[in-house]
């Protein structure tokens, strides 16, 4: 069954470009950056293609204030509550990478052996590509083996911009 609840959301500016921060009743259910607001809204539909979004500055301006905090690095994370769906392997990885401090990085296959799977790389990429809550899930602080950037669903220069604003590359730079 189609849940006809509205996704609300709230757009604003950061320094990585465009931030949506969209919420269900529950809490923020997806946080989406990109080069301009409609991408940011097209990548919102594309997550919640069955369910109408609909605009609400109001009602997220805190929520979105925090967010745009949080990547500029002004502020900490705001407690709010979340409402994010994935599947138990996602959700594993997501919370082992709310578990990589600031300033540090993980590798694709490291969090694969952590998980109990080391053949398992290709899904925690997977899992990582998937991540609704951009920075406040950090897959950013995911490397390949051989130090490289990788990839980064919303940007190599977005995933390079935070990892240098955390101190996790120095002065090193990657691909």
């Amino acid at each position: 069954m189609i849940d006809p609840t509205p996704i609300r959301y709230s757009i604003g500016s950061c320094s990585l470009g465009s931030v949506l921060v969209a919420a269900t009743d529950a809490g923020i259910c997806a946080i989406e950056l990109g080069d301009s607001p409609e991408e940011a809204i097209e990548h919102l539909v594309r997550r919640f293609p069955d369910r109408p979004c609909e605009r609400d500055d109001a009602a997220l301006a805190e929520w979105l204030a925090a967010v745009v905090g949080t990547i500029d690095g002004r502020r900490p994370w705001l407690d709010a509550p979340l409402d994010f769906q994935g599947t138990p392997f996602q959700r594993r990885v997501w919370e082992r990478l709310c578990a990589i401090p600031v300033g540090a990085t993980a590798t694709y296959s490291s969090l694969a052996r952590e998980l109990g799977d080391p053949d398992a790389l290709r899904a925690v990429a997977g899992a990582c590509a998937a991540n609704p809550l951009a920075v406040i899930i950090p897959c950013h602080r995911v490397l390949r083996s051989d130090g490289g950037l990788g990839g980064y669903r919303w940007g190599i220069e977005r995933k390079r911009a935070l990892l240098l604003r955390e101190g996790a590359l120095g002065e090193l730079m990657f691909e």
